[in-house]
């Protein structure tokens, strides 16, 4: 409730024409039973609104009684009835996506029957959304549900079974396609949304696998696989490829690959030309999880990890989980480090969802921690604050891969080890003690060998959160779910977490 579906309603009316039809559940509930709900609650109670509710959507949902009906709003209760949620399966479910404060802010002092209480509302709330995601064939936030006809014009081809997460920030909105079969359709799948001439950047491996399912390609660029391409070296035999071949602000650079060809396609689409479109394919569980979305573009220095760099949001991210079949074990285990620094974020059902065990690589881990990142990234894009809680483990992290050159950890692994730090540091050793455990079980290193830690923790003062001559800024995490950026670390206790992971 309080969320905007009604709104989102009849803006998906509009686009699909002036005569497509809409209904309101909750309005047409009211005008059968002659009274408003508020009264049925209290007349008849919440059990016999539901029955109510049920039968009515149920009809509903029935083409045949209504062949004009085009969009239904639910209420925000209706997905609690098995049978709804069974008769949704041959509809697209488009969830309006609303945080607790707005909800609440939106609905306190009306005449709601479940919006008297503050405490049962926010507990109705968390109960609610994994049902939601469940559900949800399109993820659209709160703040967009006015501006349904660009969310239905990303829908046209959609393949069945993919989720399409709706990511919004304040320089652009785009759509991420997310699940099995996104670049095995045929012909191949392309957002209709984004036009213009193709230009592929990929590293040898991504590119030999899957190039060809993007369509007509009119240029194409490979770099080497792994970090150290990742440089201005590198980007500049990108732009040079561009220029030669010929593309212009009309064209559209495709980022085929994992992290380090997103970041580096991403960086030179940002200033080729002074700004073209990109859109992200990533085929590691890294990007599909985290890297591919929000708009962080970059190169690394010998100095520091991503020192160069600018925020330039993509038209499309196309997220194909089968792809992730081809990966080597240690390549998922890396990948495994950032899910489980998402849910650690998110707490809650992701984090439940995790640390039982659900595979890393299966569709619904997947578009979860996606959600969770734009979410985050559509109330801060460039890093104001609470994106920063997505650096959790980063900061020591990308120290590890800065004194070792990049070259003798995967970013998934460094990471990993950071989560480990900042746990420590944050006194959440019983906490620190599970994540390890489910690090080492996926085969990620939960130890720092070979490494001096004075190095690292001398690399952290170079990192770029750093502002002035303060100290280093710290995300930290007393529990999953309540992370928060900004903390400072005093040296000696930054110096015994590093110590620790070197044994």
């Amino acid at each position: 409730m309080g969320a905007g579906k009604s709104t989102a309603a009849r803006s998906a009316a509009a686009a699909l024409g002036g005569s497509a039809g809409v209904v309101d559940v909750d309005a047409e509930l009211e005008a059968r039973a002659g009274r408003p709900i508020e009264r049925i609650f209290a007349q008849d109670g919440e059990a016999r609104f539901r029955e109510l509710e049920e039968r009515l959507i149920l009809e509903l949902l029935d083409r045949r009684s209504r062949p004009d009906l085009r969009v239904l709003a639910l209420g925000g209760g209706a997905l609690g009835s098995a049978a709804v949620r069974e008769a949704l399966r041959a509809h697209l479910v488009v969830w309006i996506d609303v945080d607790v404060e707005t909800a609440w802010r939106r609905c306190r002092g009306t005449a709601r029957p479940l919006a008297a209480d503050r405490e049962r509302f926010e507990r109705l709330h968390g109960d609610r959304e994994p049902m939601y995601a469940r559900c949800a064939d399109v993820i659209v936030p709160h703040h967009r549900a006015a501006a349904m006809g660009s969310v239905l014009g990303a829908l046209d081809g959609l393949p069945t079974g993919v989720r399409l997460i709706w990511a919004c920030s304040d320089s652009g909105d785009y759509p991420a396609y997310i699940g099995a079969g996104v670049l095995a359709q045929e012909p191949p799948f392309w957002p209709a949304t984004v036009p213009g001439r193709r230009f592929l950047v990929t590293d040898g491996h991504a590119g030999r696998l899957y190039g060809n399912r993007l369509g007509a390609l009119d240029g194409r660029v490979a770099i080497m696989p792994g970090e150290q391409s990742k440089t201005i070296a590198h980007a500049e035999i990108v732009w040079s490829e561009l220029a030669r071949g010929g593309m212009t602000r009309a064209d559209v650079v495709v980022a085929l690959g994992g992290g380090v060809v997103g970041d580096l396609a991403g960086f030179c689409a940002a200033t080729y030309q002074r700004g073209v479109r990109f859109v992200q394919v990533p085929t590691t569980l890294v990007a599909q999880v985290d890297s591919a979305y929000g708009g962080k573009t970059g190169v690394d220095l010998s100095e520091a990890k991503n020192y160069v760099g600018a925020y330039h949001q993509p038209q499309a991210v196309l997220a194909d989980t089968d792809v992730l079949a081809t990966l080597p074990a240690e390549e998922l285990a890396a990948g495994y480090a950032e899910v489980v620094k998402t849910a650690l974020i998110a707490g809650g059902t992701l984090w439940e969802l995790v640390r039982s065990g659900a595979r890393p690589d299966s569709p619904e881990v997947i578009a979860a921690c996606a959600h969770t990142k734009l979410r985050i990234v559509a109330a801060d894009e460039r890093d104001g604050g609470l994106r920063q809680t997505l650096n959790l483990g980063h900061t020591v992290g990308h120290a590890i891969e800065t004194v070792t050159g990049y070259a003798r950890y995967r970013h998934g692994e460094a990471v990993g080890l950071g989560l480990l730090a900042a746990l420590r540091l944050s006194s959440a050793d019983a906490l620190r003690a599970e994540v390890a455990d489910l690090l080492a079980a996926r085969g990620l290193p939960v130890t720092l060998t070979d490494v001096d830690p004075a190095a690292v923790v001398m690399a952290t003062a170079r990192d770029k959160k750093r502002i002035g001559d303060g100290p280093v800024p710290f995300v930290l995490l007393a529990e999953p779910g309540a992370a928060v950026a900004g903390r400072a670390v005093a040296s000696r206790e930054l110096v015994a977490a590093v110590r620790e992971l070197a044994g």
